[in-house]
C-alpha cells in the first residue's frame, strides 16, 4: 500500500491523487492563517502547503519519532516561525487546540490503516472545537474500511451534518470535508453546494478539478 510518494526532481509536487484531493480545502478556506496536519508521512501535504500557501502557519502532529527523523531525506522544511513538526499523539493533542485552527488535515494512517482513535466520536468532537468558526476539516478514510459507515455517522453528528465530499475524486480514498458553523461563511456556502451533488457529475471531472486547483496554487493564482 503506497501512502506517500515523492519525485526527487520536484519534491514539492503532489504525486498521489488523494493528496491533491485533500488540497481542495482551499475551495472552502482559500487563505487559512493556521493549518494543522495530523500525520507527517513523507511530508507531501506539508511541503506543498509550506511552499504554495506562504501566508499560512503550519503545525504537523506526528506520533512516530522515526518518521520525523526522515524529514531531511524527504526534503521537508526545517522548523521555523511558520512551520513546525510536533511529536505527539494527535488524539490527545487535539483537545489543546480549541479555536486555534482554520484548517485541519487528518491523514494519520499507519501500516494497519486508520487508527481507531482518529475515527472516534471524541476525536471528531475535539476537531470541531479546534476549528475557528468557518474552519474546515479534511479527513482521509478508505471507502472499504469496515468502520467507514460508523465514522461517517460520527463525523456528521460532530459537525451537525455540515459535511460533503467529491464523488470519486481519489479512488478508494474518500476525502470528507466537514465545516464548523457559527455564522455564515464561504466555507459553509461551499459545503451546502457540494452536499447537493458531491462535486461535478463524473469522477474523472472531479479528479481533473483537483489537478486544476493544485496547478492554480503552484502558479500563484486565486482559487
Amino acid at each position: 500500500m503506497v501512502q506517500s510518494e515523492m519525485r526527487l526532481s520536484r519534491p514539492d509536487d503532489l504525486v498521489l491523487s488523494y493528496a491533491r484531493a485533500m488540497m481542495c480545502f482551499v475551495l472552502f478556506h482559500p487563505k487559512p492563517e493556521h493549518i494543522v496536519m495530523v500525520g507527517l508521512g513523507g511530508g507531501s501535504l506539508a511541503k506543498f502547503c509550506h511552499r504554495y500557501l506562504p501566508h499560512s502557519r503550519i503545525t504537523v502532529l506526528e506520533l512516530r519519532a522515526d518518521v520525523i527523523a526522515l524529514r531531511e531525506q524527504f526534503a521537508i522544511p526545517r522548523d521555523s516561525a511558520r512551520f513546525r513538526i510536533i511529536q505527539a499523539d494527535a488524539a490527545d493533542y487535539m483537545a489543546r487546540l480549541k479555536g486555534s485552527a482554520d484548517v485541519l488535515l487528518v491523514d494519520g494512517f499507519d501500516d494497519q490503516g486508520l487508527p481507531p482513535a482518529l475515527g472516534s466520536a471524541a476525536f471528531y468532537a475535539d476537531c470541531r472545537r479546534a476549528l475557528r468558526p468557518g474552519g474546515v476539516m479534511a479527513t482521509n478514510i478508505f471507502s472499504y474500511d469496515p468502520h467507514y459507515g460508523a465514522m461517517l455517522k460520527r463525523l456528521r453528528l460532530a459537525f451537525e451534518g455540515r459535511i460533503c465530499w467529491f464523488h470519486g475524486i481519489a479512488g478508494n480514498n474518500r476525502i470528507l470535508f466537514a465545516v464548523k458553523g457559527g455564522a455564515p461563511s464561504p466555507a459553509l456556502a461551499m459545503q451546502r453546494k457540494l452536499a447537493r451533488g458531491h462535486g461535478l457529475p463524473l469522477a474523472l471531472m472531479n479528479r481533473l478539478w483537483a489537478h486544476w486547483i493544485v496547478l492554480k496554487l503552484r502558479w500563484g493564482m486565486a482559487v
